[in-house]
């Protein structure tokens, strides 16, 4: 029988009743859903509704304003979220920092956090939730680490914020946060980042400490190279590597790493989509992406890229002994990815807005299947089980 070590703050055994493992998977897929959709609306809300008329200089996810596509209609008509009025209710001289963390704009700890959700998922016991205690836990060093990075990015780039409308208001930019605060504040992010780290084994402590230099050096890469999008999603899903190992203590090459790369890949995918926002802003102050790269060519690399994540996704499925659900999760990704290369309009700067939105519940999808797969994993245990005392009595 296997042991759930935290699942909601009380341990939850496998059930063998059927009727009632069945009961219990429709509650919890239910659950899941309403639980996931609703963070998704909370944390993400806050991102839209602002407008941008610059470009965004290539900065990487974490360091964007996001832009509403035209015809959204207007802003009085969108409910207030908690992300943006945290942060403008917080004391004035805290704002600044709340501000260069990206506080009012999560979606970039969610991209960042959400990999780190399905190792550990995938490293839970058959029949068992996925240990919330380290969920909670990767949640917390998501925020601190996506404020760092933040951080690192507004430091390199400070002179070229102050040439932009869009970017002269960040804090470090605009004067708000001197470069001396900016390094104190980075520190006290840091430290606050180990002492999460250090309640992880000691595998999983060298292992986070070793994606420091992706985060210092990624933002960078659109000075240097047209793939600044593989360092940022070889930056932003390290998680897929952490949250397994801080399970299980340490990593499983057949899982983690197909894991990491469907993660990278997928990374291709909606950050290449983005860049074609603002490929001739990029062009014209001599930046980098991928989006100049593959130019008209982009759908073919879109395509190839979408095949190699669903491939390295499936490869973990049976490599780990994943059920359905998973592989339902699965095929309603890809048929998503498949729609929405089929109809992207690279010269429309509105319609790659929506389409970058529309990626953003892949991740939630693909945790749910693996949450909902791995507790379908008991009932087929128990039938095999079942088959073979059947035939050992006969």
């Amino acid at each position: 029988m296997p042991a759930c070590d935290r699942t909601l703050g009380n341990d939850v055994r496998p059930l063998r009743d059927g009727a009632l493992r069945s009961a219990m998977l429709g509650a919890a897929g239910a659950g899941l859903v309403r639980g996931l959709r609703t963070g998704t609306q909370v944390w993400l809300w806050s991102s839209r509704g602002r407008s941008l008329t610059l470009p965004h200089a290539a900065r990487g996810l974490h360091a964007r304003d996001w832009r509403p596509s035209a015809g959204r209609g207007p802003l009085g008509r969108r409910p207030s979220l908690p992300a943006a009025a945290i942060v403008n209710s917080a004391p004035r001289p805290l704002q600044p920092y709340l501000r260069l963390m990206r506080l009012d704009k999560p979606i970039g700890t969610w991209l960042l956090y959400l990999p780190c959700t399905w190792s550990i998922g995938l490293a839970a016991e058959p029949g068992c939730f996925p240990d919330w205690y380290m969920l909670s836990l990767f949640g917390t060093g998501a925020v601190l680490m996506r404020g760092a990075g933040c951080t690192i990015n507004d430091m390199w780039d400070q002179d070229y914020d102050k040439k932009f409308t869009r970017t002269a208001s960040r804090p470090i930019a605009a004067g708000d946060i001197s470069t001396f605060q900016s390094f104190v504040f980075l520190g006290g992010q840091l430290t606050l980042a180990l002492a999460v780290l250090l309640c992880l084994n000691y595998y999983s402590i060298a292992l986070g400490a070793a994606s420091l230099l992706l985060v210092i050096t990624y933002p960078l890469m659109k000075r240097i190279t047209y793939w600044p999008q593989l360092a940022l999603g070889l930056t932003f899903n390290w998680g897929a590597l952490l949250g397994w190992s801080a399970v299980k203590g340490s990593c499983d090459p057949s899982v983690c790493l197909p894991l990491y790369f469907s993660g990278i890949m997928w990374t291709l995918i909606y950050d290449t989509i983005y860049a074609h926002q603002d490929k001739r802003d990029d062009a014209l102050i001599g930046l980098k992406s991928m989006a100049l790269l593959f130019r008209e060519d982009t759908k073919q690399w879109l395509s190839g890229f979408t095949v190699a994540m669903l491939g390295a996704l499936s490869l973990v499925g049976v490599n780990i002994g994943q059920t359905v659900p998973y592989y339902t999760a699965l095929a309603a990704v890809g048929a998503h990815l498949a729609h929405q290369i089929y109809t992207l309009d690279i010269h429309r700067p509105e319609d790659c807005w929506d389409k970058f939105t529309s990626n953003r519940t892949i991740r939630l999808i693909i945790f749910l299947g693996i949450v909902l797969g791995n507790l379908w994993k008991e009932k087929e245990t128990d039938k095999t089980k079942k088959n073979i005392d059947n035939r050992i009595e006969n």
